[in-house]
């Protein structure tokens, strides 16, 4: 059980990664916004997708650990 915690655990890790993605992703657009404001909507939609793969990653993430916690 104890080995199936640490697993857990280093699943949701993914989060961390995922968190530090979209940050860096959202102050890149925000600067090309800046630089072009005529095509902030390509650049919001692209950063959209960006964040929902990110996110998913982590969503993954987690589901991994919850099934390793209440299945292993």
């Amino acid at each position: 059980m104890t080995l199936g915690i640490i697993a857990a655990g280093i699943a949701v890790f993914t989060g961390i990664g995922a968190g530090i993605g979209i940050g860096f992703a959202t102050g890149k657009a925000s600067e090309a916004i800046a630089r072009q404001p005529e095509a902030a909507g390509k650049i919001n939609s692209a950063l959209l997708m960006g964040c929902a793969l990110a996110e998913g990653t982590a969503i993954f993430g987690f589901i991994t650990a919850l099934l390793v916690i209440f299945m292993g």
